[in-house]
């Protein structure tokens, strides 16, 4: 079996094999999520602490709470409060509960944990920080929880969205400011 040419290498011997170069990613990791057709965020992946897909009718509604809120959900024993994260940036139609689920990204800090209800969740993907450019186009209302801006290459748009997303931005959210943010009081 040993004497076997199909065992050999080209020259007969044994021959270590070509060491694969692994490419390192530049950036760090961020997760990509639209908050309506045409609204594309990030959040940095260390904020995050986990991504769930819940149904609208396992979201219990809470009475007398900020209207950004759209309930509580248990989650391996631990209440989650879900946020309508559109509404909370300024977005003025309500999320769309109208579906079989809702993406929620849980973002954590210091042991505080809110549920953020997007529309669509794209991916992770590793983005340059010192790329970043100070918004230009926000709102009041978004400015104090973004962090920046990276615009929208032409591969980008070709590669994950549509035509219409060139020219556009890609805003990176600051998820402690979020938590701490006085909106969430009524």
């Amino acid at each position: 079996m040993v004497g076997n040419p199909d065992f050999q290498t080209i020259s007969g011997r044994d021959q270590a094999p070509e060491l694969q170069e692994i490419e390192t990613p530049e950036g760090e990791l961020h997760l990509r999520f639209f908050m309506s057709d045409d609204d594309e965020f990030a959040l940095p992946a260390t904020g995050i602490r986990r991504i769930i897909e819940y149904a609208p009718d396992h979201i219990t509604p809470v009475p007398n709470v900020s209207p950004l809120l759209l309930g509580t959900f248990n989650e391996q024993g631990r209440v989650i409060w879900v946020a309508d994260l559109g509404q909370f940036l300024g977005h003025s139609k309500p999320m769309n509960t109208d579906r079989a689920e809702i993406p929620i990204i849980a973002v954590e800090d210091a042991g505080t944990m809110l549920g953020l209800a997007v529309s669509k969740i794209i991916g992770t993907d590793w983005l340059d920080v010192d790329a970043l450019k100070a918004t230009t186009d926000s709102s009041d209302v978004m400015a104090p929880f973004l962090k920046g801006e990276w615009p929208i290459s032409l591969r980008d748009a070709s590669s994950a969205h549509s035509a219409s997303s060139v020219g556009k931005s890609l805003r990176l959210l600051d998820h402690i400011a979020i938590l701490r943010s006085a909106r969430w009081v009524a």
